[in-house]
């Protein structure tokens, strides 16, 4: 007797078809960026379609992330050219995009961490803010350092910080982290007494309580960044992410409000001409923008369309309205579509906090490897994260995850309990 046998699907057709509800299900990504340079210090890395495994062209994510550097180009340049390696290394491999998104938020404190102490040995004493954003699909991933800022508009107006802001003079708890470690915290000395400026940490007068580089500067003045993953709606959202000399001459209404129905390039211009006339040329400014637009619908009898460049219709539809204008009358109108849902977040400077991490997410690390420079270790040559915490009976120190020797005497310096770099007295000038 004959065997009923299905109608099989070509591979080839299978996998067609499998790359095609990817391009659906994703948002098309459009970017500008704009800059008026004073020092030379801003650096932008602008990147789509970055393969999660090598060889890998179907999974793919963006990345834009922006360096604001200060006593020099150096902390910049070298975090542009090895920061994304480091944030990969760092990654398992054989995930799946869930896994992948899980592992994220770790694996960029390690590759900043990395990127930190790997850049001590160059001996430069320049420094930079850091504000580095991954797009996978419809989530995104913000990892920052210092005064630079991401700041996401919905579809329908609202407007969400995606990044810290690391200036002692608006963040407390940095302060007080900064002087329990044995950092001082103060103000510019003048003749007579007199304290004028920014809150400065001391030695090195950095206005910052975290960064990359800054060689001059106690340890205490940390790479750690904060991280905060979102997933937006399927009707998209547009990004800004500048530099200190943008968002101290606007506020993030400003800026949206200032660009609205503009394409990414023009957008990005506009910001930052509207930051130059209110402030003038006093620093760096730069400005990207990012916007997630949601594909056109395709139907199973339609071939896909060649990418087409998107005109100023699609801009006005997403961004008409303004983030003053209430987006509906009561919340049954509201749509669910726009809802903005937070995956992670955490800002902790402490390393040992920020290398944990809870099942399932923990068993996808290799225990017997460095957390932050991912060399491989024999068992029993690592040392705990958690081998010198107060709370030995919650957190034992033969749990991971685990440091080598070098990554340890990092994580001692950057919370004070060892000294690795240079001091110096406290001065007349600031360095940022």
């Amino acid at each position: 007797m004959a065997a009923k046998m299905g109608r099989a699907m070509p591979l080839a057709l299978l996998l067609k078809k499998e790359l095609s509800s990817e391009k659906i299900e994703n948002p098309d990504i459009v970017f500008g960026q704009a800059s008026q340079t004073k020092k030379g210090e801003d650096f932008t890395f602008l990147k789509v379609e970055c393969a999660r495994m090598p060889g890998d062209g179907v999974a793919t994510f963006s990345v834009f992330a922006l360096f604001d550097g200060h006593n020099g180009s150096g902390a910049a340049i070298y975090s542009k050219e090895n920061l994304l390696n480091n944030i990969l290394c760092a990654i398992p491999s054989n995930l799946n995009r869930d896994e992948w998104l899980a592992a994220l938020p770790r694996a960029l404190v390690a590759g900043f961490v990395k990127t930190d102490k790997d850049f001590q040995t160059k001996a430069h004493s320049s420094g930079t803010t850091v504000t580095f954003v991954i797009i996978d699909g419809w989530v995104i991933t913000v990892a920052s350092v210092g005064d630079s800022r991401c700041v996401l508009e919905s579809a329908e107006g609202s407007i969400y910080p995606l990044s810290a802001d690391h200036r002692l003079d608006v963040n407390e708890e940095e302060v007080e982290r900064i002087t329990a470690s044995g950092g001082e915290v103060g103000r510019l000395n003048v003749v007579g007494g007199a304290e004028i400026g920014p809150l400065r940490c001391w030695p090195g007068g950095l206005c910052l309580s975290r960064s990359i580089g800054d060689m001059d500067v106690g340890e205490f003045i940390v790479p750690v960044p904060h991280v905060k993953q979102v997933k937006i709606s399927t009707a998209g959202g547009r990004l800004i992410i500048s530099s200190d000399g943008v968002w101290d001459a606007l506020s993030f209404e400003m800026a949206f409000n200032c660009c609205r129905g503009m394409t990414a390039d023009a957008a990005a211009m506009q910001i930052v001409k509207e930051a130059v006339q209110v402030k003038g040329l006093r620093d760096d400014t730069t400005c990207i923008v990012v916007d997630m637009i949601p594909p056109e619908k395709l139907t199973p009898s339609q071939p896909t369309p060649p990418p087409k460049k998107q005109g100023m219709g699609v801009f006005t539809k997403m961004f008409r309205k303004k983030a003053t204008e209430p987006s509906c009358q009561s919340d049954k109108e509201c749509p669910e579509h726009d809802v903005v849902e937070e995956l992670f977040e955490e800002g902790s400077a402490s390393l040992a906090e920020r290398l944990e991490a809870d099942y399932p997410i923990r068993n996808m690390f290799k225990l017997f490897i460095c957390a932050v420079c991912q060399v491989e270790m024999q068992p029993g040559e690592g040392i705990s994260v958690h081998s010198d915490t107060s709370q030995p009976g919650r957190l034992r120190p033969w749990d991971g995850p685990f440091l080598c020797e070098s990554c340890q005497e990092k994580k001692e310096a950057m919370e004070g309990k060892r000294h690795s770099r240079d001091s110096s007295s406290r001065k007349s000038s600031g360095s940022e």
